[in-house]
């Protein structure tokens, strides 16, 4: 049962979580779900670069995503 809710851009390393929110934007979302980042989907933080890129494990593949774009998704931590 997820105990933490947050924004994407704050998850650690090696951390679990499960998509709750999108981007208002409807071409960000549509980027996003075409990407396999979409409500209810399980996503891992494999690697946080410098200057803000996280690279998350989603849907059996790895996915860089820019530190504004993560600001814009919610992930519940747990």
């Amino acid at each position: 049962m997820p105990t933490d809710i947050t924004q994407l851009v704050d998850v650690r390393r090696g951390t679990r979580g499960t998509i709750l929110s999108l981007p208002e934007d409807s071409e960000l979302r549509s980027q996003c779900i075409r990407l396999g980042i979409c409500v209810g989907a399980s996503v891992l933080c494999i690697e946080r670069l410098p200057g803000g890129t996280i690279i998350l494990e989603a849907s059996r593949q790895e996915i860089a995503l820019g530190r504004n774009l993560a600001k814009q998704i919610g992930v519940a931590i747990g």
